[in-house]
């Protein structure tokens, strides 16, 4: 089954192409059979070109602590930092990679003003995702009913057991020069969590540009992985127990998206440790942390060391 929301977006808010955007994607992924294709292309597709792209710098720390989750029955919350456009597909390589049993479905709320609102957002959506960025999430005030409707959405799919939606609770992308600084959460994520009340899990991930052909050319490179790595660490659970007992109010949802910053804040410290190790060579191929090491592509050749 695949949740469905009790209230749509009032149309009056909508361009006539947003209106067909978002109604493109609501098809995609509130039907069970759409969303079946969706995963397929996802698997079948995306993942066997991602991986030979950018997979053979891609190290993960703490995958194999969450293999055997206990999702209560329900979905999952990835919240992760934010500081490239493509973060979300290492959290994709990884799931799939690790063939995480909790792992059927996945949800990536976007920003709608690229995704939605222009036709090569529309193309690059699916053509990348097959519609799974997915529900968009709109930056004008004005528009803020679009954005509760979103919200609502996320909950409700998180629901569903085999559910994962990945969210960066700082809202949109950093942008300083500093990796490790994070911006201020924001509220959003924080009701997602405390109304959904499942299972969080948080990442930290580096080293990712915002240059896609740039990053595919590093990854062909012999000394990517002790100059360019992409490390990412996964964390145990977030408890919110003690705030989800509380009853739910706007000064709470921010207390709560705090929490999961924080807990990814704590995550950055054995990051730094770990491209620390990279960058100085103290990694080596054979590693098991990097991610193809798990299921190595057949797609390229491995480059020759100098």
């Amino acid at each position: 089954m695949v949740a469905t929301s009790r209230v749509d977006p009032d149309p009056a808010l909508l361009t006539r192409f947003e209106k067909l955007a978002v109604g493109l994607a609501k098809a995609t992924n509130e039907h069970r059979w759409t969303k079946s294709l969706q995963t397929a292309w996802l698997r079948g597709v995306s993942y066997p070109w991602v991986l030979p792209a950018i997979g053979r710098r891609v190290l993960v720390e703490g995958i194999e602590e969450v293999r055997h989750l206990d999702t209560h029955g329900r979905g999952v919350l990835v919240v992760a930092n934010h500081r490239s456009f493509f973060d979300q597909y290492v959290i994709m390589l990884a799931c799939f990679g690790a063939r995480l049993p909790w792992v059927e479905r996945l949800y990536f709320p976007v920003r709608a003003n690229f995704f939605y609102e222009r036709p090569l957002g529309v193309f690059v959506n699916y053509f990348m995702s097959f519609g799974a960025m997915y529900p968009p999430i709109f930056r004008q005030r004005e528009r803020r009913e679009l954005n509760d409707v979103a919200l609502e959405q996320a909950v409700k799919v998180l629901d569903e057991p085999g559910t994962v939606l990945g969210a960066h609770p700082e809202g949109t992308r950093g942008k300083g020069d500093d990796p490790y600084e994070m911006l201020p959460a924001q509220p959003g994520v924080g009701k997602i969590a405390l109304l959904a009340n499942t299972t969080i899990i948080p990442w930290f991930i580096n080293g990712l540009g915002n240059d896609i052909v740039d990053d595919v050319r590093v990854n062909f490179r012999a000394d990517m992985r002790s100059t360019r790595p992409v490390t990412a660490v996964v964390g145990q659970p977030v408890d919110i127990s003690d705030l989800a007992a509380q009853k739910p109010r706007p000064t709470l949802y921010k207390k709560t998206a705090d929490r999961l910053m924080e807990a990814i804040t704590a995550l950055s410290v054995r990051e730094r440790e770990i491209r620390a190790d990279c960058l100085a060579g103290r990694v080596t191929d054979d590693d098991p942390r990097w991610l193809t090491s798990w299921h190595p592509p057949r797609f390229y050749p491995t480059p020759k060391k100098p």
